[in-house]
C-alpha cells in the first residue's frame, strides 16, 4: 500500500477507499478538495498531532514603541430617524457630531438633528500573529531576573549559601526561590495578554515606553498548526484518512440525494439518503474518537 505524502495522493487514497475505480464516485474534484481541507482543519484544531508547541521570537523596533502607545478613536451613534427623514442604522460620523458619512464617503451635515454620538478610544498595543497560530499561552516575563547585581537577594543567596552543592540543602534553596518568585508575582505581577485567532492580534497590556527597549526580543509561547505541505507524514495519519474519507462519502450521499429512488440499468436503484446518513454516523464517531482520545485539555491551549 502506497503511503500518501501529498494532497493529490491523499485524495486518490480516499477515493480508492470509497470504491474507485470499481465504483464511480459522484463527487466533483473541487468538492473533494473542500472536504479534504475541512478534514485537515478539524484535525489541526482538535488532534494533538495536528499542532506543535512553538516559541516565536519578535524583535521590538523603535517604530513599535511609538505605534503600540497610540490610541485609535472611533465614534458610534444612536440608531433612529433624524433630520431630513434619514434613517440611521449604523455608520461613521464625520468631523463634527452633526456630520454623517454617506454612501459616497462624503460628510452629510444634519442641521438641527438630535444625533447622539459617543466617541471611544482603543489602544493599539497589539502584534499581528501568523495565521497558523491557533493559541498563545504565554509571553515570557519581562524582568531583570537574568541580570542580577551584587545587591540582589538572589545574588547574595547564591554567593553565600550556595557556593557549592554541599554547603546547604537544595530543598531550602528551592523553597527560597519559590518564595521570591511568589513575592515577584504579588508585588510586580506579569503582563496581561489577550489573543483571538480570528483577529490574529496579540494584545500585551504593558507600558511600552518603560517596560521594554528597542531591539529587545519578545518570546511568545504558542500552539501552531502543522503545514501538511511541509510535514507530509500528516497525510498518512490513520485518523485523518478515516475522517477525510467519511467527509467525501457524506458529500457523495448528499449529491445523490437529489436522485433518490431513481432506477438505473440492471434494476439498480440510487439510495443517496442512506449513504448520507451512514456517512454522518461515521463522521460523528470519528470526531468523538478524536476529541476523547487525542484532544489536548482546553486550558492548555488557552492564552
Amino acid at each position: 500500500m502506497a503511503k500518501p505524502n501529498t494532497k493529490a495522493t491523499f485524495k486518490e487514497y480516499c477515493l480508492r477507499a470509497l470504491g474507485k475505480p470499481v465504483i464511480d464516485i459522484n463527487v466533483d474534484e473541487d468538492q473533494v478538495d473542500d472536504r479534504i481541507d475541512e478534514a485537515v482543519q478539524y484535525f489541526s484544531q482538535y488532534h494533538t498531532d495536528g499542532v506543535e508547541r512553538m516559541y516565536l521570537k519578535y524583535k521590538v523596533t523603535a517604530e513599535d514603541k511609538v505605534r503600540l502607545r497610540k490610541n485609535n478613536d472611533f465614534t458610534v451613534f444612536e440608531p433612529g430617524t433624524y433630520a431630513d427623514n434619514i434613517e440611521l442604522e449604523s455608520g461613521t460620523v464625520g468631523d463634527s457630531p452633526g456630520d454623517l458619512l454617506g454612501e459616497d464617503g462624503k460628510a452629510i451635515h444634519l442641521e438641527g438633528s438630535n444625533l447622539v454620538s459617543t466617541k471611544y478610544e482603543e489602544n493599539q498595543n497589539y502584534l499581528v500573529i501568523p495565521d497558523s497560530v491557533l493559541s498563545v499561552i504565554n509571553v515570557f516575563p519581562l524582568s531583570d531576573r537574568a541580570n542580577l547585581n551584587m545587591f540582589d537577594v538572589r545574588y547574595q543567596l547564591r554567593l553565600n549559601d550556595l557556593y557549592d552543592f554541599s554547603s546547604t540543602s537544595i530543598v531550602h534553596y528551592e523553597m527560597t526561590m519559590r518564595h521570591l518568585d511568589f513575592l515577584d508575582h504579588i508585588l510586580v505581577g506579569e503582563k496581561p495578554i489577550r489573543f483571538n485567532t480570528l483577529s490574529n492580534r496579540l494584545y500585551i497590556d504593558m507600558d511600552w515606553a518603560e517596560d521594554i527597549d528597542a531591539d529587545e526580543y519578545l518570546i511568545i509561547e504558542c500552539y501552531r498548526e502543522l503545514d501538511p505541505t511541509q510535514h507530509t507524514r500528516m497525510f498518512d495519519d490513520i485518523m485523518l484518512k478515516r475522517y477525510a474519507t467519511a467527509l467525501i462519502k457524506r458529500q457523495w450521499g448528499q449529491n445523490l440525494s437529489k436522485f433518490s429512488g431513481t432506477a438505473m440499468l440492471g434494476g439498480v436503484t440510487l439510495n443517496g439518503p442512506e449513504l448520507f446518513s451512514t456517512a454522518i454516523q461515521e463522521q460523528r464517531q470519528i470526531e468523538d474518537e478524536i476529541r476523547l482520545s487525542y484532544e489536548e485539555p482546553p486550558h492548555i491551549m488557552q492564552g
